[in-house]
């Protein structure tokens, strides 16, 4: 990136903190129930839910994003992509963690990334219910509320805890297998209903890492390069076919776990 190209990511990074920050604050008056009660339909089963409060915060997130820069494009959960004028993708998931949105507990998050040229030049998680924010601009770091973080220094799979996340998209197989091999080398799984929190939470080293044998580019798309950022190792998720249409596993860990999870997962790329 030429320096005019890197002005405009920073006026871009500095316009997004405020804006998931400010969308985070509509999320909660949704969340502590002050904003009205929730309309909650299905999508592809009980447990991947959409409410009112996913449409409307995507719908601030996209029109403040697009009011400073309408040449942008996005892809987000609820909107689906609308393309832009030119190479910048932000990808939006409004509220990551919608069964445990609506059912009043607070592993839940906002996820937010820019995409240019097929790199993920930012990417930022919000969780307003503990009023932390991680961040990560390519090659500047990653942050949790403006503090560095840094990944796993795991030595094994036994050294901590991994984050995991399935759905109904895959059969159930594809996680079995990886569980009992997990607990077969004296690992142990936490899953907390949101897969960009728990990246977020391995990027700052308080998880090995996180697999999910399959996830949508806006859930991970943050979390890669803010595990990236903070020194550890994610799959090159964007090198899948199609992965924006179809999605993709999903595999990041701290760098000295990368090789033992690459082998047990099969998400080697």
């Amino acid at each position: 990136m030429g320096n005019d190209v890197k002005l405009d990511i920073e006026a871009r990074f500095e316009h997004a903190r405020d804006v998931i920050r400010d969308a985070g604050k509509r999320a909660m008056k949704y969340y502590d129930g002050t904003a009205g009660d929730l309309e909650i339909e299905a999508k592809e089963n009980a447990l991947d839910m959409v409410s009112i409060a996913d449409k409307n915060v995507e719908a601030i997130i996209r029109d403040r994003i697009a009011d400073s820069f309408p040449e942008d494009g996005f892809l987000g959960e609820e909107m689906g992509i609308e393309k832009g004028d030119n190479d910048c993708l932000w990808v939006i998931d409004p509220i990551d963690g919608t069964a445990c949105f609506v059912n009043q507990m607070p592993s839940w998050c906002i996820s937010l990334a820019l995409v240019v040229d097929n790199e993920i030049v930012l990417g930022l998680i919000y969780h307003p219910c503990g009023d932390e924010l991680f961040t990560a601009r390519l090659g500047e770091g990653a942050f949790a509320n403006g503090e560095p973080i840094k990944a796993s220094s795991a030595k094994t799979v036994g050294d901590g805890l991994l984050g995991l996340g399935m759905s109904h998209r895959t059969k159930s197989d594809e996680i079995t297998g990886f569980i009992k091999e997990l607990l077969d080398r004296e690992g142990i799984f936490v899953r907390n209903g949101s897969g960009a929190l728990m990246m977020a939470y391995a990027a700052a080293g308080r998880l090995i890492g996180y697999y999910e044998p399959h996830i949508n580019p806006w859930d991970c798309m943050a979390g890669i390069i803010l595990m990236r950022e903070a020194g550890g190792w994610a799959n090159d998720y964007l090198g899948v076919p199609d992965v924006l249409e179809n999605g993709a596993p999903i595999l990041t860990a701290g760098p000295d776990v990368a090789e033992e999870l690459k082998t047990m997962s099969g998400v080697t790329q």
